[in-house]
């Protein structure tokens, strides 16, 4: 685990490492969300991007049949 420093202006630098592998870019939106006691960050991809992530993903399942 990493450790980085929060600036005056509460600013924070993300790893080098940690940007290669999670694919992050400079000028890439990020999501952040607050969880009991931490932060989360989470790379918000372009929805080009996300074409065909489901490729393969069975659809079949059953239904009641009075939600047909």
């Amino acid at each position: 685990m990493t450790a980085v420093t929060v600036s005056p202006k509460f600013q924070v630098v993300i790893p080098k490492d940690v940007r290669e592998s999670m694919g992050i870019f400079s000028g890439q939106k990020i999501q952040m969300l607050t969880f009991r006691n931490r932060i989360e960050l989470i790379p918000i991809k372009p929805i080009k991007q996300m074409k065909g992530f489901l490729k393969g993903i069975n659809t079949n399942i059953k239904r009641e049949k009075d939600r047909l």
